[in-house]
């Protein structure tokens, strides 16, 4: 632990069931073209850089935005368009938990901060039940904002995984 420790923060469940094998869910958050097909909310698209998947291992991506009521939220706040994220995978228990920290380094004005996230993937009689738990932002805006991105992405999953 390093001197500058930061405090416990507030953990943030969300919970989604998927009518789909566990893993095929699991695919979709392992690799390149799953993570591409799903990740970031309405409006944003993701570019798989490195992925490396494995407790140590890394995944840098860029995500811009691509909608216009997001390019206008960007360009307002003083953001740029595409931002680099770095997750670092800390745990992965095959098809049934992984975990993983980001920095939040993109937000005008706000010290860079680790947020950690928990997905487990719980096998159901009618497919998966995925239980997300994350750390709170820095605020209650930021969190609101965090939970309705990740409520977003999981709406995409989902779709992803409806057969066609």
């Amino acid at each position: 632990m390093s001197a500058q420790t930061q405090p416990a923060r507030r953990r943030i469940t969300i919970e989604r069931s998927f009518q789909a094998p566990v893993e095929e869910v699991w695919k979709l958050w392992t690799t390149k073209e799953g993570i591409e097909s799903w990740w970031g909310p309405d409006g944003f698209e993701v570019k798989v850089h490195r992925l490396d998947f494995r407790a140590g291992g890394e995944l840098l991506y860029a995500m811009s935005a691509t909608a216009p009521d997001q390019i206008d939220f960007m360009k307002k706040a003083g953001m740029p368009l595409t931002t680099e994220s770095l997750v670092t995978y800390t745990d992965v228990v095959p098809l049934k938990r992984l975990t993983f920290t980001q920095m939040a380094d993109f937000i005008p004005g706000v010290s860079p901060y680790a947020v950690a996230t928990t997905v487990e993937f719980d096998t159901t009689p009618q497919g998966v039940r995925l239980v997300l738990t994350l750390d709170a932002m820095h605020d209650e805006q930021w969190t609101k904002m965090a939970v309705m991105g990740w409520g977003q992405e999981l709406g995409k999953l989902a779709k992803v995984l409806k057969p066609s």
